[in-house]
C-alpha cells in the first residue's frame, strides 16, 4: 500500500507530499513523530495535553472529517481516554457514543464558464449545494451592487452577482437571498469580500459539502448559489467595466452600478448524495453533593475537523489540532486529572461531531439529550482559541448574559487576565460555535477566544493565523505555539470548571439578558 511522508517548514508553509511505495507506517509511529512537541521547559500538564492533542490530530486521523472513518477512531481513542480516566459512559444503550444521523450533499465537480472565460472550482468560485439545486443553469447575469430588495430590478430568470458586505446598513446575507429570489432570479453569485479584513477571504475552499441533520426537512431551495473569488469578477462582468474598482467600491460600502454582463452563465454540476452517521462522545464524572446532582455542568468541545481537503501548498490533510482536537484534549486532561474524583456537580464531557458542518453534534445533543436538559445547569464550551500569543486579555461570549460572566470575571482577574466582550459581533463568533445550541435550549453558556489590543503584535498574529491557519492544512502539530499562553489558559479552565462545580448556587441567566428565553430570565 502507499505511505505518505510528510516535511514540514515553519507555520504559514507546508512543503511537498512526498509519496513512496512501503508498507504502511503504523499509526502509534506516526503519533510519536508528528510534532516536533513542546521545549523540555514546559511543565508536565502541558506536556500531557499536547501529547493527546498529537494523538488526535497526527497525519494518521487524516483531519477527523465527520462521517469518516478516521473520524470514527478519533471517537474510540476519546472513549477509551475517557474510560480510563474514570469516566461513566453517557451515550446510547449505556455506552460512551451518541449516534447522530445526516445527510450530506457534495458538489463532486462543477464547471462554470461566462463567454470564454472558464472559472476553477474552489479556486475562482465555490458552490453552496443544495438536494435540489438542478445540474445545469444557462442564464444571463445580473451584476446589482449589494442587492438591496429597492434597488435590485429585473433579475427574473437571472444570475444575480452581489457583494457579500458585512457592512452595517448594508443588505446582510440573508436579506440578499431574500431579494433575488423574491426578484425570480434562479442563482445568486456572493463576492467573497476581501474588505473584510476582520476575518479576510481565504482562497482555495476545502470543498463543497452540505450536510444536515437526518431529521430535518429537506431543502427544496432550488436557488444555486456561488461564492467568487474577487479575483475573478473580471470574468463574470466581462469587458466593459473595471472590477477592480467594483471590488475596492464595494469593500469600501461606496455606491455601485447596476447593469447586466455582456454573456451569460454556463454552469454543469456533478452532485454526490449519502447518508451518514457519526457519534457524540458522551462521558459523566458524578457529582459529590446529592443536593446539586439535577445541576450538571456540560464540558463540551468539538472533534470534528475538515478531514481531506484542495491542497494547500501541497498539503491536502486539514488537520484540525486548534480547532479543535486540542480542546478536546484539555476535556481528556482535566478528567485524567481528577481521575474519578468527583467536583460537588456532575460533570458531562462531550465531544461533539458535525460542528465544522453547522454544529450538528450539540444540535442533536440539544434536542435528543442523553441528560435530560433539566438536569443541565450551564455549558463551558472550548473553541476558537488559538493559544499563539501571550493569553493577558480573553474574550468570553456571553460574558453579561449569565452568572457563568462572574465566575470568569472573578477566575480571570485572580490570574491577571482582562476578560472583555465580543469586540467583533460582526464575525457572529457567538453562533458559530456549540455553545449556540445550550444557549438556543435556554442552558445558560460560555465560551472564549484569546483576545487582543488594536494594533498590537498579538492581533497581527492572530489576524495571520486567520488568513493561513484557519480551516487550512496549516493547522497542524507544527506550527507555532506560544506554550505559556496555551498552560495558562489551560489552568484558566481547570480553575473555572471547579469554581463552577463546586459553588453553591448554580448558574442562572442575569435580568435584561437579550438571550435568555423567555421564562428562563430571573
Amino acid at each position: 500500500m502507499t505511505a505518505v511522508t510528510r516535511f514540514r517548514a515553519p507555520w504559514g508553509w507546508s512543503g511537498r507530499r512526498i509519496r513512496r511505495d512501503t508498507v504502511a507506517i503504523p499509526i502509534l509511529l506516526i503519533a510519536a513523530t508528528a510534532a516536533a512537541g513542546p521545549p523540555p521547559t514546559v511543565d508536565a500538564d502541558t506536556r500531557a495535553w499536547w501529547d493527546i492533542t498529537a494523538q488526535l490530530s497526527n497525519d494518521a486521523m487524516e483531519g477527523r472529517d465527520t462521517g469518516s472513518a478516521a473520524y470514527d477512531r478519533a471517537a474510540k481513542l476519546v472513549a477509551g481516554k475517557y474510560q480510563t480516566a474514570g469516566l461513566q459512559p453517557l451515550g446510547e444503550d449505556g455506552g460512551w457514543f451518541q449516534p447522530v444521523p445526516m445527510n450530506e450533499v457534495t458538489v463532486e465537480r462543477a464547471d462554470v464558464s461566462v463567454g470564454g472565460s472558464t472559472l476553477k472550482f474552489l479556486f475562482d468560485f465555490s458552490v453552496t449545494p443544495t438536494g435540489a439545486m438542478p445540474a445545469r443553469l444557462d442564464a444571463p447575469i445580473a451584476y446589482r451592487g449589494y442587492c438591496s430588495a429597492s434597488t435590485l430590478g429585473e433579475v427574473h430568470g437571472k444570475v444575480v452577482v452581489c457583494h457579500g458586505t458585512h457592512r452595517a446598513g448594508l443588505p446582510s446575507a440573508a436579506e440578499r437571498v431574500t431579494a433575488v429570489k423574491a426578484g425570480g432570479a434562479i442563482g445568486l453569485i456572493t463576492i467573497y469580500d476581501p474588505g473584510f479584513t476582520v476575518e479576510p477571504p481565504r482562497w482555495p475552499f476545502a470543498y463543497a459539502r452540505d450536510v444536515r441533520l437526518a431529521d430535518t426537512k429537506p431543502d427544496a431551495d432550488a436557488l444555486v448559489r456561488l461564492t467568487l473569488n474577487a479575483d475573478a469578477l473580471g470574468a463574470v462582468v466581462g469587458p466593459g467595466y473595471d472590477p477592480a474598482s467594483l471590488i475596492s467600491r464595494g469593500s469600501a460600502g461606496e455606491p455601485l452600478p447596476n447593469f447586466d454582463a455582456a454573456e451569460p452563465l454556463h454552469a454543469a454540476f456533478v452532485l454526490k448524495r449519502r447518508d451518514i452517521v457519526s457519534s457524540n462522545v458522551i462521558g459523566l464524572l458524578p457529582g459529590t453533593d446529592a443536593r446539586l446532582a439535577d445541576q450538571a455542568i456540560v464540558l463540551s468541545a468539538h472533534l470534528d475537523g475538515y478531514g481531506y481537503g484542495t491542497p494547500v501548498r501541497g498539503d491536502g490533510i486539514y488537520n484540525g489540532t486548534l480547532d479543535d482536537a486540542a480542546y478536546v484534549a484539555l476535556l481528556i486532561r482535566l478528567a485524567q486529572r481528577r481521575h474519578g474524583s468527583g467536583y460537588r456537580r456532575p460533570l458531562v464531557f462531550v465531544a461533539f461531531t458535525g460542528e465544522e458542518k453547522g454544529l450538528l453534534g450539540s444540535e442533536w445533543f440539544a434536542r435528543h439529550p442523553t441528560r435530560p436538559l433539566s438536569r443541565i445547569a450551564a455549558d463551558i464550551n472550548l473553541d476558537q482559541l488559538r493559544p499563539i500569543f501571550p493569553l493577558e486579555l480573553l474574550t468570553v461570549h456571553a460574558l453579561d448574559d449569565t452568572t457563568l460572566g462572574d465566575d470568569v470575571r472573578a477566575v480571570a482577574a485572580g490570574m491577571g487576565i482582562a476578560v472583555q466582550p465580543d469586540p467583533e459581533p460582526e464575525r457572529n463568533l457567538l453562533r458559530r460555535a456549540d455553545q449556540w445550541n445550550f444557549l438556543k435550549a435556554g442552558v445558560p453558556a460560555t465560551a472564549f477566544v484569546f483576545g487582543y489590543r488594536p494594533g498590537s503584535a498579538s492581533e497581527r498574529v492572530y489576524r495571520e493565523w486567520y488568513r493561513t491557519g484557519y480551516h487550512r492544512p496549516q493547522d497542524d502539530l507544527d506550527q507555532p505555539v506560544d506554550w505559556k499562553a496555551a498552560a495558562d489558559f489551560n489552568r484558566f479552565f481547570y480553575a473555572l470548571v471547579a469554581r463552577v462545580a463546586d459553588e453553591d448556587a448554580a448558574p442562572a441567566w442575569k435580568p435584561g439578558s437579550a438571550l435568555a428565553p423567555q421564562g428562563h430570565e430571573p
